[in-house]
């Protein structure tokens, strides 16, 4: 029984009906997964699903905090969408996240007490200028010296945060916050508009709307989506095609960059109001699952935006009423994640049997 050996093999032709449904069977799985570690911590797995999917978004408080949530994951993810189909690892969003958040939250500090509608797009442009010059560096360090992107993106990511904790432990600092590691509260023109009465939606949500469609426009209608798409397909043919490719890596960092550092800016100009050390619950790293979940398209991200944001609030739902640490969030979304490479293997690859040697 032992004189075969498993092994992969390159499917000819995958199935587009599998591939379509890779996220649905990832999130099955998960849910799955999850009812069974949920049964075996001593938890009724239906009391416990309900608790984590079902209760954070049983009442309209609940709704509008899954759109606050998802509309910084969806944001990112549409903008790592122009790395990934381009075969550019970008894992540092994150970093772009907190330097457009730094940049643009700098403007609505210096403007505290300026009264002008000016105010709140100026601090937008400072945070699509912070993240997409912060997204510049990995470009500019592989087109010159041929890095690895996944490894300096990631590295900038630190500096990024060490750099925002520098600001708010010092310079930036609240002279009146008592020596909270935070800097004053922005003024009422550099706040997002709250789009509801009692809820914490914010115009942050149409600007991610603007942007997922900006991007399903860019892929769908114009030159540089399809030099983007066919790059990521196949640079040999790009290059023979005459596409630039240092080009597309900068544009592919600057657009990324600058969609994560506008969601930086929508953090802090509009739950938050100010800057401090934790304004990101890794949204960054997250949203590279939300961008795979959603399949790289607009619309997919969207959805997965959504359910992606759903593991926070029941995370928050599941410490509150079963006791047991937020963390599980994380879990739910290393689970999603690790179904969705596996399914995505699965429909590429089959696995064959080779006799030993």
């Amino acid at each position: 029984m032992f004189n075969f050996l498993p092994e992969l093999k390159v499917r000819e032709n995958p199935s587009s009906i599998m591939n379509f449904s890779v996220p649905v069977v990832a999130v099955f799985l998960t849910i799955v997964t999850g009812s069974l570690i949920f049964a075996m911590m001593g938890f009724d797995p239906i009391f416990a699903l309900h608790t984590f999917f079902i209760s954070p978004i049983s009442n309209t408080y609940g709704i509008s905090e899954l759109l606050v949530k998802a509309t910084p994951l969806a944001l990112i993810a549409v903008g790592l969408s122009f790395c990934f189909k381009n075969n550019l690892y970008n894992i540092g969003a994150e970093g772009q996240l907190t330097m457009g958040a730094v940049i643009g939250g700098g403007i609505g500090i210096y403007f505290h007490d300026t009264q002008g509608f000016w105010v709140l797009p100026l601090m937008i442009c400072g945070g699509a200028i912070g993240g997409a010059l912060w997204g510049m560096i990995p470009a500019f360090l592989k087109i010159k010296f041929n890095t690895n992107e996944i490894l300096t993106s990631l590295m900038l990511v630190y500096i990024a945060l060490l750099i925002l904790d520098y600001l708010v432990v010092g310079p930036w600092k609240d002279p009146n916050g008592f020596s909270f590691p935070k800097t004053r509260k922005f003024g009422d023109s550099g706040r997002m508009p709250l789009l509801f009465s009692g809820l914490r939606v914010h115009f942050g949500i149409i600007i991610t709307l603007i942007g997922i469609f900006a991007s399903w426009f860019i892929f769908s209608k114009t030159m540089l989506g399809y030099q983007l798409k066919v790059t990521g397909f196949s640079p040999v043919a790009s290059r023979y095609a005459g596409f630039s490719q240092d080009k597309l890596v900068y544009i592919a960092f600057i657009i990324a960059g600058a969609f994560a550092g506008i969601a930086g800016l929508g953090e802090v100009s509009g739950p938050i109001g100010l800057l401090y050390r934790d304004i990101s619950p890794n949204y960054g790293f997250t949203a590279i699952i939300v961008a795979f979940l959603g399949r790289l398209h607009p619309i997919g991200i969207i959805f997965a935006s959504l359910i992606i944001a759903l593991t926070y609030l029941g995370a928050e739902d599941a410490q509150l009423f079963m006791q047991i640490p937020a963390a599980v969030g994380f879990v739910f979304q290393g689970l999603v994640l690790f179904y969705l490479l596996g399914a995505e293997l699965l429909v590429n690859y089959k696995i064959v049997l080779r006799k030993r040697v």
